[in-house]
């Protein structure tokens, strides 16, 4: 027996020589480990894809909290704040008399403009620059301006100019009708949509209610 042997141990355990026994640790243990934590991972990711279908298929963006209240509040219909318009024949270009103004910082809108219109059978009065009430101040692609009984030419007015409104002066008198030339205009509308606006300008759709939350009762 070697001197390095501990009294009381033989067989593989002997130490001859300078050679030293090897204590290696149980592997057994660590790979029952690893296996527990990877199919910690495993099942932690399989949830959270299965919550995220499920907000998918739910239509939920993740604010619920946020969107819980306007959604479960009563809604109380709000009548339109202005009058409907009402169906109404149009008058053809040539019984409509149309003053063109231009009220954007550009030249020569108003003369190209009114030529334009006096090409499609519209009846030009005056153009030029626009009052000082409108000069610079008309954001649209344009503003139509006349008095309650030119409503109907106004109308027929508007269909040259996508985007423009119409804007029924009670103190004004006359027949004809002021087209003010916003900053937003760029051109007239095609003899095709301004056929199809003419439609929808004689028979506008009726105002529909607006959808107003209700406010949260007491508690």
């Amino acid at each position: 027996m070697s001197m390095l042997t501990p009294s009381g141990m033989g067989g593989k355990y002997r130490v001859t020589g300078d050679t030293f026994p090897r204590m290696r640790r149980p592997r057994k243990r660590g790979r029952v480990v690893a296996a527990l934590v990877a199919s910690v991972v495993v099942l932690s990711l399989f949830g959270w894809g299965a919550l995220q279908l499920f907000h998918v298929f739910n239509g939920d963006d993740g604010d619920t909290k946020a969107n819980a209240a306007p959604q479960n509040r009563p809604c109380t219909l709000v009548s339109p704040s202005t009058p409907p318009l009402k169906p109404m024949a149009l008058p053809q270009p040539a019984a409509v008399t149309m003053n063109v103004y231009n009220a954007t910082p550009r030249g020569g809108l108003a003369k190209s403009t009114a030529d334009e219109l006096a090409k499609r059978g519209f009846k030009v009065g005056k153009f030029g620059n626009a009052p000082v009430p409108y000069d610079k101040k008309v954001t649209q692609t344009a503003l139509i301006v006349a008095g309650p009984a030119a409503e109907a030419a106004a109308r027929e007015a508007g269909t040259q100019v996508a985007g423009s409104t119409v804007k029924i002066d009670p103190t004004r008198k006359d027949k004809s009708v002021d087209l003010m030339i916003g900053t937003a205009f760029k051109a007239l509308s095609s003899p095709a949509d301004a056929a199809k606006a003419r439609v929808a300008a004689a028979n506008p759709p009726a105002a529909k209610p607006t959808c107003a939350a209700s406010a949260p009762a007491a508690r």
